[in-house]
């Protein structure tokens, strides 16, 4: 038998007692022939349904109201997360992603929601990777496999002044999960401006055992010249003041090299591959908008970084200065660490106001 959590191409052909469910406005707990029940006059699109009637595309998105938090999902393990799509309106940086594993207070995730699905400046960008696509006009996807033994409640919190609008879709399978199963984690932070002479922290307080698979950074450049020659460390298992894993440069991490830069046109060159991209690169306009800001992932799923008892992961931001020293940089950066562990869950840092998640 299979069970339907590692499925890939080299198993799909293979039997699965694993029961395939999905969450949507049209079927809110994903039960076995609950979907497309919601009545006209309750459902959020009867006013277009009218002359169909029920079952025709009546329910097919939610209003979240300003300052209050939906519940998107709430499901009884054991099972797993296979795949979530959906479409926000409204500020993403005010709109909080939150997933609690087996009734943890503690979420095992909480990011903005458009960082968590490498979008992180509120503006579209197309990403064709393995673990998350965007897609037009504003479809975010992510295909992290998410196992969990009794609960995932997921939820969308709304901090801002305005009402806004989500389709979404949770696609899930109810099934075994493996006894050496880890929890999905992911966690935003960010530093605004950077101090002088500090590094930014990508992660830090993870207790394992378990492994790091991938880093989103939204970084705004507050100077001119190149600004990516920080190393990324990975301090783990005890690491002091030196790591076990020390990078090149900040470029050489995400996967490119020599500023990015396309050698015909002069210009920064964006990208989108399997496990690595540059797809973002918002360019000055000669008037408000002043600064470079650059979206970039990297996605750790041939090589994850394992560690056993804890984990730190930082990153220096780097430029020049004149006769060829490093500049430190006090960039606005913000990223969001993605990783699996055991349970508990390490309380996370307190949740930046909205204020101080805003791009500004």
């Amino acid at each position: 038998m299979f069970d339907g959590i590692g499925s890939s191409l080299d198993t799909l052909y293979r039997l699965s007692p694993a029961k395939s469910r999905s969450i949507s406005p049209e079927n809110p707990t994903g039960g076995k022939g609950r979907g497309a029940l919601a009545e006209i006059g309750e459902g959020s699109a009867s006013l277009v349904a009218r002359d169909l009637g029920r079952g025709w595309k009546v329910n097919p998105y939610v209003k979240i109201p300003a300052k209050s938090t939906y519940v998107m999902a709430d499901i009884e393990g054991p099972g797993c997360i296979r795949h979530i799509w959906l479409t926000p309106t409204g500020n993403q940086r005010f709109q909080t992603f939150r997933i609690h594993w087996d009734d943890q207070e503690q979420p095992s995730v909480e990011c903005p929601i458009g960082d968590f699905f490498a979008s992180g400046w509120g503006e579209y960008a197309q990403v064709s990777s393995l673990a998350v696509c965007v897609n037009p006009g504003s479809a975010y996807n992510c295909y992290w496999p998410m196992p969990f033994r009794k609960r995932c409640r997921m939820t969308l919190e709304n901090r801002s002044d305005a009402e806004c609008t989500l389709y979404f879709q949770v696609d899930y399978c109810l099934t075994e999960v493996p006894e050496d199963a880890a929890y999905f984690h992911a966690q935003w932070r960010r530093s605004n401006p950077l101090p002088y002479k500090e590094v930014h922290t990508i992660l830090d307080g993870v207790r394992g055992p378990g492994h790091y698979v991938g880093t989103y950074m939204a970084w705004g450049v507050n100077n001119s010249g190149w600004w990516g020659e920080g190393e990324i460390k990975f301090f783990m298992d005890g690491d002091g003041e030196f790591p076990t894993i020390c990078g090149t440069g900040t470029e050489d991490y995400f996967c490119g090299s020599y500023n990015f830069e396309n050698q015909k046109t002069h210009q920064y060159q964006e990208f989108t591959t399997p496990y690595a991209g540059m797809p973002q690169v918002l360019r000055p306009d000669g008037l408000y908008r002043s600064q470079q800001r650059f979206g970039l992932y990297r996605w750790h799923l041939p090589d994850p970084v394992r560690f056993e008892t804890d984990l730190r992961v930082t990153i220096q931001a780097l430029g020049w200065r004149d006769n060829w020293r490093y500049l430190p940089l006090q960039d606005d950066i913000a990223s969001v660490a993605y990783w699996y562990q055991a349970l508990p869950t390490a309380p996370f840092p307190p949740f930046p106001e909205k204020d101080a998640c805003e791009v500004i």
